[in-house]
C-alpha cells in the first residue's frame, strides 16, 4: 500500500467496511488491516525527543533478577473463574470468533486485567502469566479461556490473509530462506527483533521445543535513548519515511504490495510518544521489486542502521523462557521481541506450539494516537484481505 510519487492519504477504514454479515463477522467488526501512515502526520527527526523518560524506558537488569515484577502465577481461584467462564461459553454454542467480554464474563480478574492493560499501553509493556492449565484443559478449552482473557485487553484482529484471529506459532517446515513468501513464525528459524502489526501480542505456550525457541524482549524507548547517545545519525535515518515493508501478497484488491513508512515516529497530538514499527524480514524481502526499479533498494546506510538496531536490541534485551502454561503479553508500541532458532522433539512428541493473539487498543479506549487513518478503529491494524472472514483454528494450518 505504499504510495507512489503522489502522496495521498488512505480512506478511513470505517468508510471501507459498509454493512457486515454477522454470520461472517460475529462481533460485527472487521479488522482494518495494514495501511501506510498519513504522511502529513509524520514528523521530522528534529521534532523527536533527544531522550525518552518514563515507565516505558526500562533496563533488562531491573527485571532479570526480579521475576516477581513481571510475572503473575494464576491462583487457584483465578483458574476456577477462567474455567467457569470457558465452560459457559462452550455450552452456549457461540463460535470462537464471536467471543467478547459480554459473553465471557469475569469478575475477580477484571481489576487485575484493567491494571495490566494500562501497564501494557503506558507502562513497561509486558507480563508473563504462569500456571495456565494447558495439559488439563486441552486445546479447545485453552483457546476459549485464552481468547476470553484477551478480550479484556483489546479486540482481536486477523493475523494473516486467511483471517486467523487465533494464530499458531509452529514449525510447518516451510523454507525460511524464501522470505518474500514465507512468514517466519511458520518455521523454526530465528526471529529477529520486531513488532507485530497490532497494539498487543499474546503468546500461550502449548508445547516447548527440545532446544531453543526462547524469548528476548527489549524496551524500544531504551534502545532509542542508547542510539541517540551513540548513533544519532541512525535514529535520524530511522525517522525518515524511506523504509519499505513487504506485505508478502496478503493484500486486498487494488492495494500495493508494500508500505512505505518510518521506523520511529511520533504519536499525533500534544506530547506524542515515539512509536516503533520494525521487522527486518519484511524490509529485506523486497528485492523482487527493487530489482526492477519499482522501489529503491536498501542503501548501505539503511543496511548499517538495520544491523545496528538489531545489535543494540540484543545487547539491551531481557531473556526469558516460556514454559508450558505460560502466557506472555507484550506491547507492540514500545517493546520489540525476538525468538531464538529452535529444534523440535522427534515424533511422536509434539512440536513447539504457541497460540498467538494480536489485539487492538483503539485511540478512544486509551490506545496510542497513531498517525494512521484507522487509529480510532476498534480493530485497527492486523492483516485483512478483502472480506475474508475471521477464523479461529485450534491448531496450525
Amino acid at each position: 500500500m505504499a504510495p507512489g510519487l503522489i502522496e495521498t492519504n488512505p480512506t478511513p477504514a470505517h468508510q471501507l467496511h459498509g454493512g457486515l454479515s454477522k454470520s461472517a463477522f460475529p462481533d460485527g467488526i472487521k479488522t482494518s488491516g495494514q495501511h501506510p501512515p498519513v504522511y502529513d502526520l509524520i514528523h521530522p527527526y528534529s521534532d523527536l525527543p533527544k531522550k525518552i523518560t518514563g515507565p516505558t524506558v526500562w533496563n533488562a537488569e531491573d527485571y532479570a533478577s526480579h521475576p516477581e515484577r513481571w510475572t503473575h502465577p494464576f491462583t487457584d481461584a483465578e483458574i476456577a473463574e477462567l474455567s467457569d467462564a470457558a465452560d459457559r461459553f462452550l455450552a452456549s454454542g457461540t463460535p470462537l470468533t464471536g467471543i467478547s467480554k459480554d459473553n465471557f464474563k469475569l469478575s475477580g480478574l477484571t481489576s487485575l486485567l484493567g491494571s495490566l492493560r494500562k501497564d501494557l499501553i503506558d507502562g513497561k509493556g509486558f507480563i508473563l502469566f504462569k500456571n495456565f492449565p494447558v495439559e488439563q484443559w486441552g486445546n479447545h478449552k485453552c483457546a476459549v479461556a485464552y481468547m476470553g482473557l484477551g478480550t479484556y485487553l483489546g479486540y482481536f484482529v486477523s493475523q494473516n490473509g486467511r483471517g486467523h484471529v487465533l494464530g499458531h506459532v509452529k514449525n510447518l517446515y516451510e523454507d525460511a530462506t524464501q522470505i518474500d513468501k514465507v512468514r517466519i513464525y511458520r518455521t523454526n528459524a530465528r526471529q529477529y527483533f520486531h513488532a507485530d502489526d497490532s497494539d498487543v501480542v499474546g503468546l500461550l505456550c502449548i508445547a516447548r521445543a527440545l532446544e531453543g525457541g526462547e524469548s528476548d524482549i527489549v524496551s524500544s524507548h531504551h534502545v532509542y535513548n542508547v542510539l541517540q547517545a551513540e548513533r544519532p545519525d541512525v535514529v535520524k535515518l530511522l525517522t525518515e519515511p524511506i523504509w519499505y515493508f513487504d506485505r508478502k501478497g496478503e493484500t486486498s484488491s487494488g492495494e500495493e504490495d508494500y508500505i512505505r513508512t518510518s521506523v520511529f515516529y511520533l504519536e499525533t497530538g500534544k506530547d506524542g510518544r515515539v512509536y516503533t514499527k520494525w521487522d527486518p524480514y519484511y524490509v529485506r524481502s523486497l528485492t523482487r521489486f527493487s530489482s526492477i526499479g519499482q522501489i529503491p533498494p536498501l542503501s548501505l546506510e539503511q543496511e548499517e542502521a538495520a544491523q545496528i538496531l538489531e545489535d543494540t536490541c540484543k545487547r539491551l534485551s531481557l531473556h526469558m523462557v516460556l514454559e508450558v502454561g505460560d502466557i506472555q503479553f507484550l506491547s507492540n508500541e514500545h517493546v520489540l521481541h525476538a525468538r531464538t532458532e529452535y529444534t523440535d522433539h522427534a515424533p511422536p512428541a509434539p512440536r513447539r506450539h504457541l497460540m498467538r493473539l494480536w489485539l487492538s487498543t483503539p485511540e478512544d479506549e486509551g490506545g496510542w494516537k497513531l498517525p494512521f487513518a484507522d487509529s480510532n478503529e476498534k480493530k485497527r491494524g492486523g492483516i485483512q484481505v478483502n472480506y475474508t472472514r475471521p477464523v479461529a483454528p485450534l491448531d496450525a494450518e
